[in-house]
């Protein structure tokens, strides 16, 4: 796909983007360059690949899920300003 000078122009007020007229060409061999290279992607089969969350097989660690501290619920809502059945009461922010 090849673009003009004008759709060059038209995508740059779009995203307001300042560009020089000297330059408008060269984006526009750049531009095209991608336009061309994704509709040369779109022709590929990629129905047997499995889509990934990373490049690279990783692994993350992930330390055990086991609890550390005591829990001090009773001590924390003794010293709350408004608590209801075991829950913190808040003022009310948006109207």
């Amino acid at each position: 796909m090849s673009l003009t000078a004008d759709e060059v122009k038209k995508i740059a007020h779009l995203a307001r983007l300042g560009i020089n007229t000297v330059d408008i060409e060269a984006y526009a061999n750049s531009l095209s360059g991608i336009l061309d290279l994704v509709a040369e992607m779109d022709t590929l089969n990629t129905d047997a690949i499995l889509p990934m969350a990373h490049p690279l097989n990783q692994v993350q660690r992930l330390r055990p899920d086991v609890v550390s501290e005591t829990n001090q619920r009773e001590h924390f809502q003794a010293i709350a300003p408004q608590v209801e059945a075991g829950l913190y009461l808040v003022p009310k922010v948006i109207e």
